[in-house]
């Protein structure tokens, strides 16, 4: 089952990347969201893990993207 949620997280990802009108779906209505991007209605304890995990990874790649731009403003080289 983790390795279905995993393949799920990472199929919503490659779509959410780079479409803003998709991420801003998916802030809106995350449940509708996943759903439209894997194509099927998904038991809920899924949906849920999947949009719980999405979440994180999204919060993290804007961690570091902010986290590189202050390296860069101090370190130039």
């Amino acid at each position: 089952m983790a390795a279905d949620i995993s393949s799920l997280v990472q199929k919503a990802l490659a779509a959410l990347k780079g479409d803003k009108s998709l991420l801003a779906s998916f802030n809106a209505d995350p449940v509708k969201a996943i759903e439209g991007i894997i194509g099927k209605d998904l038991p809920d304890e899924t949906v849920k893990k999947v949009i719980e995990e999405v979440k994180k990874a999204l919060a993290d790649k804007g961690i570091k993207g902010i986290i590189a731009k202050i390296k860069a403003l101090f370190c130039k080289k």
